[in-house]
């Protein structure tokens, strides 16, 4: 069975609250730590953007699990950077870091100032990135002028044990693409058909062997109008679509488009919880696919009561 990780959302609590809830998670049976990578949330109501490299490094010295992050090099953080940053976590911490690297959203990168590419100018980016952080990772000097530019940087500071360097992919596509260079893959699960397409794509053009990271999102709730009324408050921005949305760079811009979004079409759209054992049964429907870790996501931001509920499920 894959390691279940509890899902940290910058977007949606705070920095110090965060590093709370893993620890219960931790003390609760999860076994391991997933973390977002925000500067803005996606609505003005979720209202938080901690920084996930300053906070993973104390919730890595606060408890024991692995952890891993989405990040996403080439704009708002130069790759070198982003490589320090990684071999400095996985010097202090061996064995428990990996990063998935994205193309990332305009919500968070346009603060540079820089247009905001295209989708194929932003994967060209990407891999160029991969690329240097990777050979930085391994000690070598990288000078690089593409897309990204480096001149003679070198790190001093190495990890005995590389971390891995995963792509998130969100589409079949971009799967397909990934599984040539990246060290894993991190996808979202959509239906079992659809997950599984992401994964054999990945897999077939070569990622067969490699780690594979599922991120599960719902809401959970004592009650089912709990669950859809969390969904509703926090969520309900992210629902009116990929193409629409992806050239907004301000929380305002997301709350505007999602005004006429209902609790039914929350209701209709979102994976709404009640119990563990809800969860898990949904779950088990992903056990024939070859995934190393699901990521549970609660949309909604009860995540002590969740964390609690959980934890009485594990040690049942």
């Amino acid at each position: 069975m894959a390691l279940l990780c509890y899902h940290a959302s910058h977007e949606q609590l705070s920095p110090s609250h965060l590093l709370q809830l893993v620890q219960l998670a931790e003390q609760a049976g999860f076994g391991g730590i997933h973390s977002s990578d925000h500067f803005h949330p996606w609505s003005v109501r979720q209202g938080n953007s901690g920084f996930s490299f300053s906070w993973i490094a104390a919730a890595l010295q606060a408890t024991k699990l692995p952890f891993s992050m989405v990040c996403t090099p080439g704009q708002r953080l130069h790759p070198a950077i982003v490589a320090q940053a990684v071999a400095t976590l996985g010097e202090m911490f061996p064995g428990r870091f990996s990063v998935e690297l994205a193309s990332g959203e305009a919500l968070n990168e346009m603060i540079t100032g820089e247009p905001w590419p295209p989708k194929y100018t932003r994967n060209q980016r990407l891999l160029e990135c991969y690329h240097i952080i990777d050979k930085l990772l391994d000690g070598e000097e990288v000078t690089h002028n593409g897309l990204v530019k480096v001149n003679e940087a070198k790190l001093y500071s190495l990890p005995k044990e590389k971390p891995l360097l995963l792509c998130a992919a969100l589409s079949e596509d971009t799967a397909r693409w990934a599984g040539r260079w990246a060290d894993g893959l991190l996808t979202t699960a959509g239906s079992f058909e659809d997950t599984e397409k992401k994964i054999q794509a990945f897999q077939e053009h070569g990622g067969a062997g490699k780690p594979i990271y599922v991120q599960y999102s719902f809401s959970y709730g004592k009650t089912r109008e709990e669950a859809i009324d969390g969904a509703w408050h926090q969520w309900r921005s992210n629902m009116v679509g990929p193409d629409k949305l992806s050239n907004f760079n301000r929380p305002e811009q997301y709350d505007a488009a999602a005004v006429n979004v209902s609790k039914k079409d929350i209701e209709e759209k979102i994976i709404l919880i009640t119990s563990p054992e809800e969860l898990m049964e949904k779950l088990s429907v992903y056990d024939k696919l070859d995934i190393s870790r699901i990521s549970l996501h609660n949309i909604n931001t009860n995540h002590e009561v969740f964390i609690k509920d959980f934890g009485e499920y594990f040690s049942k």
